[in-house]
């Protein structure tokens, strides 16, 4: 090779390793960029670690990453360590979280028409009640919530209300004696409790335990899955099965998230949540007996009402209703529950 080409070559591939070394950084702030851009959901719950509903949400996440394609995380914060329900809904709207499996107790920081399904005690007498009348008011429901910034992925429920104590109790009358838990943050429902000469303690469901075992409170309005996981059934060894309210629920996730993800992503998302939603509906009924029942094994005594005493519990719960139609729950939107379950009765399509 002569001189010429020999320092031909050599510029070629000094050329080269100059484009290689201005390339490299270009690449890696480009992955960089990607990997900011990269979908990330934070879900917040109290649903406990390795139970049924934080196994359904894994699965749904997992279906949803794959669709969302690279660097898409979908990461479950369980058993409440984000704080309550109020504080997840709290950190969903400054974008340190973005999804959250509530109950309505949650849902109501958004709108306070999910209500309906849940704060209206002994209007639902059973699931397939609950089902009616969460299908045809859903939609409704839904808008609502989108138009707070809110997509409901899914509905789902956790058992049946009802009281466990420190003490036998069987009456309303025997409760109005006992210091009372009531959710942390809703002020009207402490409000109407003492309007009827409850005594209600607001705190939030991480203190109910250490409330139960140092005399703080007497009785816990509660699920048995909830209980059980809570291990309320300690300092409370006394249930009265009484339907009170269904704990119903949704998964939701923040409009802009929603809005981020790929279109491919969102189908998926879709599909895998209403499977999600049926698994975690289908279980949490089973598991609200079998909850029940494994607390009887540890020493819980359970007290079943008379028809005399359910009357009574009736009667107790529609005075409330006059108090809670329009504050609480928007008047058409309780007029609508009323009648659709009305009208269920009516048209006898009770199964259970």
């Amino acid at each position: 090779m002569n001189d010429i080409a020999r320092i031909d070559t050599q510029r070629r591939r000094l050329c080269f390793a100059a484009g290689v070394a201005t390339a490299l950084p270009a690449l890696t702030l480009r992955h960089q960029a990607q990997a900011a851009d990269a979908m990330r959901i934070r879900l917040g719950t109290l649903v406990p670690k390795g139970s049924s509903y934080h196994r359904a949400l894994q699965e749904m996440g997992e279906r949803w990453r794959k669709a969302q394609g690279a660097g898409a995380t979908f990461t479950i914060f369980a058993d409440g360590t984000q704080g309550g329900e109020a504080d997840v809904v709290r950190r969903m709207r400054v974008g340190q979280l973005n999804a959250g499996l509530l109950s309505v107790i949650g849902l109501l920081e958004i709108d306070r028409s999910v209500m309906a399904l849940q704060y209206m005690p002994m209007v639902y007498r059973n699931w397939d009640e609950v089902d009616y009348v969460r299908e045809r008011l859903g939609p409704t429901l839904e808008a609502r919530l989108l138009e707070k910034g809110f997509v409901v992925l899914f509905w789902g429920d956790g058992g049946w209300v009802r009281y466990f104590s420190n003490a036998p109790a069987l009456r309303p009358a025997d409760f109005r004696r006992m210091k009372m838990f009531v959710w942390s943050g809703d002020p009207q429902q402490v409000e109407i409790m003492k309007s009827m000469n409850y005594q209600p303690v607001s705190i939030e469901t991480a203190d109910i335990l250490p409330g139960l075992q140092t005399g703080l409170i007497d009785a816990v309005p509660a699920a048995p899955f909830f209980a059980l996981a809570g291990q309320f059934n300690g300092p409370a060894p006394y249930l009265l099965d009484v339907k009170w309210v269904p704990i119903v629920g949704a998964c939701v996730v923040t409009r802009k998230a929603w809005d981020a993800m790929s279109e491919t992503a969102r189908e998926e998302l879709k599909r895998a949540a209403a499977q999600a939603g049926a698994e975690i509906r289908s279980r949490g009924r089973a598991e609200d007996l079998e909850s029940i029942e494994a607390m009887k094994r540890r020493g819980l005594k359970v007290a079943t009402m008379t028809p005399e005493i359910e009357a009574e519990w009736r009667r107790t719960a529609e005075e409330v209703y006059p108090r809670i139609r329009g504050t609480a729950v928007p008047a058409p939107i309780f007029d609508e529950a009323l009648r659709l379950v009305a009208e269920f009765r009516a048209a006898g399509l009770a199964r259970k």
